[in-house]
């Protein structure tokens, strides 16, 4: 069955070669010219990728994603003007998948598309027989993909807890950026280095007692990230 993709674009003319080109690669495509549409089609249709533009009518894409991610983890690819590290970083933190600057070549678009799909893949099964991973006040359960905090459960997305298991698998290991994006993202491809960094900070807000000065998730200098235990 096609994977469908909502094209959110008030652009007319990159609205229909997007979707001209998204139809070429066998996806199935709707189209909404605004953020309040947008809205109402993902809540009718439930895509399985959504192409948000961020300068929109009526509710513009930040917003938009932040009303996805309240939801649930629909993979999101945003298209923007804006080329400051600044907007990329905030459309990140949102919880966008990936992040593509206008102009941009449609088929480059559809080669993201597939790779977000592909890591956006339901994660493979844990072996039953894994045990949780105890350290204390912190809990993780490979196999229930649950966590929990002094016996408070911590609800994270899929690749927030796919980032927290791979590096507390290994405790005290360094991983570089792209260490952890071919790991948990299966890819370094069509992917920004900053999803990691992004991705780390929100694991910090959601399981350490202060994210700024983190106990489990550490920083090694100039090099990656590393699990304290």
């Amino acid at each position: 069955m096609a994977h469908s993709i909502l094209v959110v674009e008030d652009e007319p003319s990159i609205a229909e070669v997007v979707s001209l080109y998204l139809g070429r690669a066998g996806f199935e495509v709707r189209v909404a010219s605004d953020g309040r549409a947008a809205l109402e089609e993902i809540a009718r249709h439930a895509p399985d990728l959504i192409v948000l533009d961020l300068m929109l009518p009526e509710l513009d894409g930040y917003e938009v994603t932040r009303r996805v991610r309240a939801r649930g983890d629909t993979p999101i690819i945003m298209l923007t003007a804006r080329k400051s590290e600044v907007d990329r970083i905030a459309g990140l933190e949102l919880g966008a998948d990936d992040y593509v600057v206008k102009p941009f070549s449609a088929q480059e678009l559809v080669s993201r598309v597939r790779a977000v799909l592909r890591r956006s893949a339901a994660p493979a099964a844990a072996d039953p027989s894994e045990q949780p991973l105890d350290f204390g006040d912190l809990v993780i359960d490979p196999v229930a993909r649950r966590v929990t905090v002094r016996g408070t459960e911590r609800v994270l997305t899929a690749k927030e807890f796919d980032l927290l298991l791979a590096l507390a698998r290994r405790p005290r290991a360094v991983f570089n950026r792209d260490s952890l994006l071919e790991q948990v993202w299966g890819s370094a491809d069509f992917i920004d280095p900053s999803t990691v960094t992004v991705h780390v900070r929100r694991v910090r807000a959601k399981i350490e007692d202060d994210p700024s000065q983190p106990r489990h998730i550490t920083t090694a200098w100039g090099v990656g990230y590393r699990f304290e235990p």
